[in-house]
């Protein structure tokens, strides 16, 4: 089974350009040490706002730190929360959606209307709420996003849930006397650990944008802490002088997302067994 999966991830030229963006991106992140050439919160008034150049390969800031060492930076940042935050979302939405599905009744009522009740609010407003209460910081919009961000999962593994549940090696496994908790972690959640996959990835990249989005508006990742929101924000001041300062973290964010989402998409098609 895993060949055939493989087989068809290699076919798929979505999934393989998605893997191919992302990996650069970790790589560049891993290895920020090594192919950073200024320290990414050293400032240098003498050298602000200088455009791209040998010495600086994206142009400095307006206090003259180097852009493509917290560049660099930045993409530890925004690849972090983005992975800790679906993390997040992943555990809370999957353990939900499960005991929703499988116990039904009372159990499904009750975690179904407070998903309702959760979607009542735009996520990145609540977000928003949330963040305003607390300190600014990259613990906090990691959780926050993670908690906030779980409800259309959960209501995936909870159709997904309800379907497997009526199946004959399900029934066969009651009828053994296999425990409750055997019967959902051992036989039902690998059976819905595809469309997780597929929903994990592809809520990477909305992590990501969500914490640029809360950077750019001052109540993400704090300066002098490089992140590719921040960048944005220090760079809208100078768009006409400076355009170096919004232009290169923009298109870190857009070939960051579309990454995880031409990923997500292909592991889609991957997954689909409608697809040959």
């Amino acid at each position: 089974m895993f060949k055939l999966y493989f087989k068809k991830f290699l076919g798929n030229k979505l999934a393989v350009g998605g893997i191919i963006i992302i990996l650069l991106i970790l790589l560049t992140a891993i290895s920020a040490p090594m192919i950073s050439t200024h320290d990414p919160t050293e400032a240098n008034i003498l050298e602000r706002l200088q455009p791209p150049s040998v010495k600086h390969l994206l142009g400095t800031d307006e206090i003259g730190r180097d852009l493509f060492t917290r560049m660099v930076y930045g993409a530890r940042i925004s690849i972090s929360v983005g992975i800790v935050a679906v993390g997040i979302s992943v555990i809370i939405g999957t353990l939900l959606g499960l005991f929703a599905g499988y116990f039904g009744g009372k159990t499904d009522m009750i975690i179904m209307r407070f998903v309702d009740i959760m979607l009542c609010f735009p996520a990145f407003f609540l977000i928003l709420m949330v963040i305003a209460f607390l300190e600014p910081s990259i613990y906090n919009v990691m959780i926050v996003i993670g908690l906030t961000s779980w409800t259309g999962l959960s209501r995936l593994v909870r159709g997904e849930t309800l379907s497997i549940k009526e199946r004959d090696f399900i029934t066969a496994a009651k009828g053994l006397g296999l425990t409750q908790k055997r019967i959902i972690f051992v036989h039902i959640l690998p059976n819905v650990v595809a469309p997780i996959i597929v929903a994990a990835v592809l809520g990477v990249g909305g992590a990501i944008l969500t914490e640029s989005g809360l950077s750019f508006l001052g109540l993400g990742v704090q300066p002098p802490t490089p992140s590719w929101g921040n960048i944005l924000t220090s760079g809208k001041d100078y768009i006409h002088i400076a355009w170096w300062l919004s232009l290169f973290p923009g298109l870190a964010i857009l070939i960051t997302v579309l990454g995880w989402n031409l990923l997500g998409e292909g592991l889609r098609d991957v997954f689909d067994p409608r697809e040959t």
